[in-house]
């Protein structure tokens, strides 16, 4: 790719880091080689998380206010660079142009959502029992904070953990993954720039470690990581989750999503169909909160697979560069395969396949899948990072909803209706077991101000918007005696 020199030029860096490394990086677009990243030895993880110990130590002493200062000027950064960014995005992970950019645009609204949370970290005041006290609630930053992404989203997740640690007080050591270091090496010139704008930063505010698993080893097993966000697999998070824990510290898991859609008899079907199609094809079915099961009222099924139907074989696959593209390609031989195993076993179960094949004859371009299947189980349950979409019918709405519950995971949800009985069961507390559940809306593309997460398999943790800044700081509550006396709780008598 012709234009990488070109766009690590005009994001800040260095050329060394991403042309002298020994880590390969290749686009998805066509395979080639676009970079050779600089790997991180054990000595370097260690003086990077040493780095930001210290800087840990002067930034939590910072107003909050000032530190959402830093926040508003990276901000700034990336909204003079978005074009670039967006571009290399899409690039490293094949996306379409419009969700690089997206995921450019999703940085900027988390870094102006950050800025106004710098002077509304609020705590409590809480009656006391005893005369002459008053009691209260206060939220202190926590420590250094380790971020472990996927190649998905290489940028806006860590963006969603980064703008509220820093705020909060907490610096940040960043593991993006080996599939896609390119952006991070990009980011973290842009903060560069940010940070020598804000004047007086500490140095090791912001770090980025790139290497593969016992790099991200030695962030979960340092107990100056003093919370640790991971977003992958669910296995991955049965890894890391224990090895936090046994060192009592904080984790914040983002893992696997089978994430389902009811189409109620009432739905407006153009709305559906529209809904499902960026669900379960965009990014070619690589978003955890991708659209992977979709539940049809049995009066409209054959209607609703009709419109499918039509509305898939109308993507344009291609480059994702091409504006008229609307599914880039896989990001790599292994995702492929792993589409084509899911779909040999959807037959083996008697499942009817449309889409699914190999496009063109460079990397790994596959037609979105519909699968049509009877029962519900097999390889339905299992999430595959892929664009396969398993339809079933179903007759009554507890049905769909139990179907829709009965997989590991509890990401994202969503149901389309127009009868408000049905929406209001369905995101009740008997209804959805997910995170996140919608109505009339897909599964995928959430806005920050929401916190994103899910339940179950997909971790627990909750990122990005609405009161997510907790989980970067320390709760302390405080007893102040204003007076003369000394009156113990519960009224309990111990005179000395």
């Amino acid at each position: 790719m012709a234009d990488i020199a070109k766009l690590m030029s005009s994001l800040g860096v260095d050329k060394k880091m991403y042309t002298d490394g020994v880590l390969a990086v290749a686009t998805p677009i066509d395979g080639s080689e676009i970079g050779r990243a600089a790997v991180d030895d054990a000595a370097s993880v260690e003086a990077k998380i040493a780095g930001a110990q210290a800087a840990f130590l002067a930034w939590r002493d910072v107003p909050a206010p000032r530190r959402g200062e830093l926040v508003r000027l990276f901000g700034e950064a990336l909204r003079a660079h978005k074009d670039d960014l967006g571009r290399l995005v899409s690039i490293e992970t094949g996306k379409i142009l419009s969700e690089g950019l997206g995921e450019a645009q999703e940085m900027i609204d988390i870094c102006d959502f950050a800025v106004g949370l710098s002077r509304q970290l609020y705590g409590l005041t809480i009656a006391s029992e005893r005369p002459g006290h008053h009691m209260r609630e206060a939220w202190h930053p926590l420590g250094v904070v380790g971020v472990i992404s996927a190649f998905n989203f290489p940028v806006a997740v860590w963006s969603w953990n980064a703008a509220l640690a820093l705020v909060c007080g907490d610096p940040v050591v960043w593991k993006p993954s080996e599939k896609t270091p390119l952006t991070a090496l990009a980011v973290q010139a842009l903060f560069k720039r940010a940070a020598a704008k804000f004047g007086d930063a500490p140095e090791g505010l912001s770090s980025v470690v790139i290497g593969a698993r016992k790099a991200g080893e030695m962030l979960v097993d340092d107990p100056r990581i003093a919370l640790l966000s991971a977003t992958g697999s669910t296995r991955m998070g049965r890894e890391v989750g224990p090895r936090v824990a046994a060192r009592f510290g904080r984790s914040l898991l983002e893992l696997g999503g089978n994430n389902a859609g009811v189409i109620a008899s009432t739905a407006d079907l153009d709305l559906a169909a529209r809904a499902v199609c960026f669900s379960a094809a965009g990014t070619a079915g690589q978003r955890c909160t991708s659209l992977r099961r979709l539940f049809v009222h049995e009066k409209i099924y054959s209607e609703v697979l009709s419109r499918l139907k039509k509305a898939y074989a109308s993507l344009t696959v291609g480059d994702p560069l091409d504006p008229e593209t609307l599914v880039g390609p896989l990001i790599d031989q292994g995702a492929f395969e792993r589409m084509r195993y899911a779909l040999d076993r959807a037959k083996a179960q008697g499942g009817k396949i449309t889409g699914g094949e190999h496009v063109g004859d460079k990397a790994y371009y596959v037609r979105p899948a519909i699968v049509e299947l009877a029962e519900h189980g097999g390889i339905a349950l299992e999430e595959t990072f892929a664009p396969i979409l398993y339809v079933f019918r179903y007759g009554t709405l507890d049905e769909a909803i139990a179907m829709q519950n009965a997989v590991a995971q509890g990401l994202s949800s969503c149901i389309f209706t127009r009868d408000v009985q049905e929406a209001e069961r369905f995101v009740s507390a008997s209804g959805s077991d997910c995170g996140i559940a919608n109505v009339n809306i897909g599964p995928s593309g959430a806005e920050i101000g929401g916190a994103f997460g899910g339940e179950k398999e997909t971790g627990g943790g909750r990122e990005s918007g609405s009161d997510a800044w907790k989980a970067y700081m320390r709760r302390q509550t405080q007893t102040v005696n204003y007076s003369s006396e000394l009156p113990l709780a519960q009224g309990v008598k111990f005179d000395a």
